[in-house]
């Protein structure tokens, strides 16, 4: 049985062995694809239906529903009223604070495209991916506006709006916290943005504006969520409101049973310009009017333990390496556990001496799924009333087709391993302007995952190996074509290839293999090369110089024989 396909291969032993033994009953296994709503019509919904209750919680400051409510409308009549477009592009760039919220929803209640960006990116990254996405207009806090600052003039963006860490919390907060954070601990570089303005003032500006309710379609663009694809340069995947309502629908159709709609905190600690938080946290939850606790330094381990300390919390999710952090920070042992339901991790593969760990110190099962950006992201997940860690990434969310191939696109036999492909609604319209990476990589509706995996008896998924170069760090994309075209920008560089090796904390962390054009080059050059024009995760840990690489007959690096 090699296609997992929740409407086929469960209409004879699994519907009853596995869908109806792990999920809600009332639960149907397909989806109405025709009658999905919008991001729009869900938002809607739930401010109205949860009016007074806590939408999201930050540095000890809550906003309730109808706060969201009325400043994301605020925030979309400004848009509105600076002359942009329904579909135009609107970057948002910062950690999780609550700014977030406000300017995503403000953006797709003005019917308009969110570009989410890495506060981290460096500067060449940061200019690929706004003039890649045509931005128009960049939400950004002051903490990385020097990053914007040195690319703005080569991209399209024509509105800078600025705002500050605590600008949201209440005086004076905010003004002690701004204070400390600029001229204390010195957390903000200088820049010259003169154009820029106040995203407080913005808002203002809109209280003063009418909104009018753009007509949104299930088929328009809500995201541009960009990833690396299989290879090459990160790439746009255009996500509709469909792909995202649908994989909403899909994971309800998993967590549902074991939520307390109106009730249950979420823990979001993962950033939310990350499409793991995005559709698991901060959509979902707001579907369920649960309250959202925003982490915005989860580095902090002995801060985020003491934030966590404060409340009762029903849900974590994280990737491997932050629930790995958790149980090893002074303190987390001895958190409250007696509201919590589950920790769900994705991202990267999580290891199961941290499984084993998790459910000896909280009592629960620390669930694994598996997704990727191009599907809004969930592909599979592990029910909730599993007993213990299996190792397993799950099973196929409602209306997902998955199958398993071999080299030359048959599907291989039962109980072995192939590339898994995936088809559903959640599946992404395909890459901005690229034609071509969206036909290596979408075909006939299957998407191809790069991942090679296997099925059990049961239809549960394991992930075996990568068939793709992607490296995984701390559930992040890292694309070797990217770190070698860095490398050889060096003088001293004449060949390098880059591939990922096994990390007991990040999974994975990249290793440079280099040939030198002279002897003088050093590791530490290297390095400190990559890391001026690298996020600090992309950058190599490890480099190696070699006389050559190993190349096929047609001058290909393989960069399978270095990994191995």
């Amino acid at each position: 049985m090699s296609v997992a396909n929740i409407t086929t291969i469960l209409k004879d032993k699994i519907v009853e062995k596995v869908w109806l033994k792990h999920y809600d009953k009332t639960m149907q296994p397909e989806i109405n694809v025709d009658n999905l709503s919008t991001i729009l019509e869900i938002f809607e919904s739930s401010v109205a239906e949860y009016a007074n209750q806590t939408a999201f919680i930050n540095m000890g400051h809550e906003i309730t529903f109808e706060d969201l409510d009325v400043l994301s409308m605020q925030f979309a009549a400004y848009l509105q009223s600076q002359g942009l477009q329904k579909g135009d592009a609107i970057a948002i760039m910062m950690p999780n604070l609550l700014q977030y919220p406000i300017a995503l929803f403000g953006v797709l209640r003005a019917g308009m495209t969110v570009v989410n960006v890495n506060p981290l990116y460096t500067a060449r990254e940061l200019q690929h991916q706004l003039i890649d996405a045509n931005v128009k207009t960049i939400v950004i806090v002051e903490n990385f506006a020097h990053t914007l600052a040195a690319v703005i003039d080569k991209t399209s963006v024509q509105e800078v709006l600025i705002t500050s860490i605590a600008d949201m919390l209440p005086a004076p907060k905010r003004w002690l916290v701004n204070f400390a954070v600029k001229y204390i601990k010195k957390m903000v570089p200088e820049f010259n943005l003169p154009q820029a303005k106040r995203f407080t003032h913005a808002m203002a500006i809109g209280e003063n504006q009418t909104y009018s309710r753009p007509k949104v379609l299930p088929s328009d663009i809500a995201f541009l969520q960009y990833t690396g694809g299989t290879t090459g340069v990160s790439k746009g995947a255009m996500l509709t409101h469909q792909n995202m309502v649908a994989n909403l629908e899909q994971v309800s159709g998993t967590l549902e049973a074991s939520i307390a709609i109106g009730k249950d905190l979420v823990v979001t600690a993962l950033p939310l310009y990350h499409i793991f938080a995005l559709t698991s946290n901060c959509l979902t939850f707001l579907k369920y009017g649960c309250p959202n606790l925003l982490i915005t330094n989860p580095r902090d381990m002995k801060g985020f333990v003491n934030e966590l300390n404060k409340y009762s919390f029903a849900v974590i999710t994280g990737v491997n390496t932050l629930f790995n952090s958790l149980l090893n920070t002074p303190g987390f042992a001895d958190l409250d556990f007696s509201n919590f339901k589950f920790g769900l991790g994705g991202g990267m593969a999580v290891q199961r001496p941290v499984a084993e760990k998790w459910e000896k110190v909280t009592g629960t099962v620390l669930l694994e799924g598996y997704g990727l950006t191009e599907c809004s992201p969930v592909v599979t997940v592990n029910p909730t009333n599993i007993k213990s860690y299996k190792g397993s990434i799950g099973l196929p969310v409602p209306s997902t087709d998955i199958k398993l191939v071999d080299d030359d696109g048959n599907e291989v036999a039962d109980g072995e391993a192939g590339e898994m492909l995936v088809k559903g609604p959640q599946v992404m319209l395909g890459y901005l302007n690229r034609p071509e990476a969206t036909e290596e990589i979408l075909n006939d509706g299957w998407l191809s995952t790069g991942d090679i995996a296997k099925m059990d008896a049961e239809g549960f998924f394991y992930i075996v190996d990568r068939k793709k170069d992607m490296i995984l760090v701390s559930g992040f994309n890292v694309f070797p074509n990217e770190i070698e075209e860095v490398a050889a920008m060096h003088d001293g560089v004449l060949e390098a290839a880059a591939v990922g090796i096994p990390h007991e904390v990040s999974g994975e962390v990249v290793k440079l293999f280099v040939v030198k054009k002279n002897d003088d080059v050093t590791e530490q050059q290297i390095i400190d090369h990559c890391k001026s024009l690298l996020t600090g995760y992309k950058v190599p840990k490890i480099i190696e110089f070699r006389d050559e690489l190993p190349k096929s007959n047609v001058g290909k690096i393989l960069r399978r024989e270095l990994r191995d």
